[in-house]
């Protein structure tokens, strides 16, 4: 059974001009003990996704249709007084910018023994020993001491080790992590990945995984989503999007991936750019940059078609273009 499913999400945002379809029908599930990546270009919709799973959708943005399901119960629907006791305790949020995340003026011990009291039935002394045990399991050395330390204390890497102690400090069963490596450097990156990954497999708890880097994909993820334009244009088994991707796009992001062994003076690059909200093309979003399109491409917009292990929303996997 699936931990998150997510099925024909569609988020708008009423405006005087009319209103943008910032999501249209977006499906994935997730299992526990999984983690899903979700990928693509600044503007496809990763961010919005996850803010729309979290409940923290900001004015005007509405979800207009389709369903978000937590062990089968719908939550897209829930009040917000009923989406905060769900928010912490069910679904934990690591967010890319720690400093934003963290209340300057309070200890880390405080923030983190608050969360847990207001989320759990605890005394304050078991909610501070849960607090530096968290600490530890994220790997901060001396736990006992800077737990009574404020963020400014901490370097960036400790900063989102803190983050993500408080998405676990009530034992969350889905986590949402967005882009919670893109401010770090490449080794304290590699640190936070196999955290992730252990705090998975450890707890059984599923994660959302949010971010433009498909090394960080290919290193973390069981399953993976390509967003393009508020839109999936293929999910499957990340070892097969990434080897054999089926969607043009997705090809695009593979080749401009930099190769060690090939010795190239320019990267490749996806010509054009992420349309508009209010310019969406018809047919295919991706037709006007796409270098297989054909006529079919530009006037009906294909949905997630098999294609080998994964799937993907484009006409080149049409049965009768297929054969």
């Amino acid at each position: 059974m699936s931990l998150l499913e997510v099925k024909n999400l569609v988020v708008e945002f009423p405006g005087r001009r009319g209103t943008l379809r910032a999501l249209d029908d977006i499906s994935f599930s997730i299992a526990p003990g999984e983690i899903l990546g979700v990928v693509g270009e600044s503007g496809a919709g990763k961010s919005l996704t996850g803010a729309a799973i979290i409940g923290l959708l900001e004015s005007p943005g509405r979800v207009a249709s389709g369903e978000i399901r937590l062990e089968g119960q719908r939550i897209d629907n829930l009040s917000d007084a009923q989406m905060r006791h769900i928010r912490g305790r069910r679904i934990g949020a690591i967010f890319q910018d720690p400093l934003t995340s963290l209340n300057p003026l309070y200890t880390v011990g405080r923030q983190l023994t608050e969360t847990i009291q207001a989320h759990l039935p605890v005394t304050a002394a078991e909610a501070r020993r849960r607090a530096i045990a968290l600490l530890q399991d994220t790997g901060i050395p001396a736990a006992e001491q800077r737990i009574d330390h404020y963020p400014h204390q901490f370097s960036g890497g400790m900063r989102q080790r803190v983050v993500i102690a408080l998405a676990l400090a009530a034992e969350p069963q889905l986590i949402v992590a967005d882009e919670p490596t893109t401010a770090l450097d490449v080794s304290i990156q590699a640190q936070i990945i196999t955290l992730l990954k252990a705090i998975c497999k450890s707890r059984g708890a599923a994660v959302m995984l949010i971010t433009h880097d498909m090394g960080v994909i290919a290193e973390t993820c069981d399953q993976v989503a390509v967003l393009y334009a508020g839109r999936v244009v293929e999910i499957g088994p990340v070892h097969e999007v990434i080897n054999h991707p089926a969607h043009p796009y997705t090809v695009g992001l593979m080749a401009s991936i930099p190769d060690m062994a090939q010795d190239r003076e320019r990267l490749n690059q996806i010509d054009g750019a992420m349309p508009r909200l209010n310019a969406i093309p018809a047919g295919c979003a991706f037709n006007p940059r796409c270098p297989r399109r054909f006529d079919r491409c530009t006037v009906e917009r294909p949905d997630l078609l098999p294609a080998g292990a994964t799937r993907a929303a484009c006409w080149l996997h049409a049965p009768e273009v297929a054969a």
